[in-house]
């Protein structure tokens, strides 16, 4: 008995290997945060990451877009990939605009999309202006490692000193969105790499400055050019926000370009999808809907921005934007002293924004530590979709007033 017990032992260790091994290898990617102190919702979620890029071409207008999602990894390889953000789209004097930066992020190029939970809810990213989506990738990474595919187009517009682009973009940005939408339910059902993965059912937008408008008026926001232009006008001519009064000499042009006859008089035509479900703006520009166009946005909003924003001030941004729209779920985080780009990559990751490009501003922020404000951003943004999109009770219990108490962040929520 006691050899029959030794010889099982022994066959015991040889064949321990080979049921250790394949559940070693399915092993999910550890739930960290960018820093120790990184909170709930925060850490790394349960999904690998992949990414992949696609062109749509079903207009005149090919656009670029870059898909990330849950994805396999047998192997536990580590999520490693540098991406290419370009700034040929910045047209300023003393400006190179030929140089490149590398992005350091953290997925996995090409990998096999993970179909056992699919479909998974689909979240489409709109960049700030004259930008591209990888300047998000610690976003848009960390929301597809908690189930949920994100699409970010990388809207075609040129960024100058003087706007000149901007009419063709505010309307032309409005145009894409229902585009990107289509892509994504043709792409779901076709027999691409992507087949099956992406719900149509359960759509959230998102965006940061000129993309938080991009996701404003695509969840169904309006023009309300009288508002803002008496807005405007009751500036004194040497008030430095003067510059967020860019759009009132271009409606015609902006009428041109939406196809009207006129500027209209009222509230312009909603050029929203009624397939987005629920929306988030980062330091988004709200200025041109004013409290009239705002309120015709009904679905849950989160809001966030920062109380010392520069380029989209405070005021002219997040705060107007919870304060009107017409959601019974509504959200504010605002991160008190914190200035406009502190939703973009941070220079540890992306250092020659400023070490090649002298843009130090764009990856930093005056005071906020950028992996804190990351992780906080990404605790709300993640919470918030797991309730909207996939009716988390926890998740909607972490985001109540009493359960929110976060240093330097003031929050506001209605409905939660």
């Amino acid at each position: 008995m006691k050899h029959r017990f030794v010889l099982l032992t022994v066959i015991g260790l040889f064949l321990l290997p080979l049921f250790v091994l394949p559940l070693a290898a399915q092993d999910g990617p550890a739930p960290v945060g960018l820093r120790p102190d990184a909170p709930t919702y925060a850490v790394h979620g349960p999904y690998w990451v992949g990414t992949q890029t696609f062109v749509i071409e079903d207009a005149d207008d090919p656009m670029d877009v870059r898909v990330w999602y849950p994805a396999l990894n047998p192997n536990s390889t580590p999520e490693a990939i540098t991406y290419v953000m370009h700034w040929n789209q910045w047209i300023f004097d003393g400006f190179d605009s030929s140089m490149n930066s590398d992005i350091a992020g953290h997925a996995l190029a090409d990998a096999q999309a993970d179909i056992d939970a699919a479909p998974y809810p689909l979240v489409v990213f709109s960049h700030g202006g004259g930008s591209e989506s990888v300047l998000y990738a610690w976003l848009v990474e960390h929301l597809a490692s908690y189930g949920f595919v994100v699409i970010a187009p990388n809207h075609r517009e040129i960024l100058d000193a003087s706007f000149s682009d901007f009419a063709r973009s505010t309307i032309v940005r409005a145009q894409s969105i229902p585009r990107v939408l289509d892509y994504a339910a043709a792409l779901t059902a076709s027999t691409s790499s992507m087949a099956g993965m992406i719900d149509m059912e359960r759509v959230a937008i998102a965006g940061q400055s000129y993309g938080g408008y991009t996701a404003l008026v695509a969840a169904g926001a309006r023009y309300d050019m009288v508002g803002y232009g008496e807005r405007c006008a009751a500036l004194a001519p040497d008030d430095p926000n003067q510059f967020l009064c860019f759009l009132i000499p271009s409606q015609e042009e902006m009428a041109q370009f939406a196809e009207l006859d006129s500027i209209p008089q009222e509230l312009w035509p909603a050029m929203g999808d009624s397939r987005i479900d629920a929306l988030i703006t980062i330091a988004g520009d709200s200025y041109m809907f004013d409290k009239k166009g705002l309120a015709e946005i009904t679905i849950p909003v989160l809001a966030i921005g920062g109380t010392r924003d520069t380029m989209t001030l405070y005021d002219w941004g997040v705060r107007p934007t919870y304060d009107n729209v017409a959601s019974q779920q509504k959200i504010l985080a605002s991160f008190e002293g914190a200035d406009h780009y502190m939703a973009l990559e941070s220079c540890a990751d992306a250092p020659s924004i400023a070490e090649n490009l002298g843009l130090y501003f764009l990856c930093s922020d005056p005071v906020w530590d950028m992996n804190r404000a990351h992780d906080l951003i990404n605790y709300f943004t993640t919470a918030f979709l797991l309730d909207e999109l996939k009716g988390d009770v926890d998740a909607h219990a972490a985001l109540a007033p009493d359960a929110v108490n976060f240093p330097g962040i003031t929050y506001e929520a209605q409905g939660f």
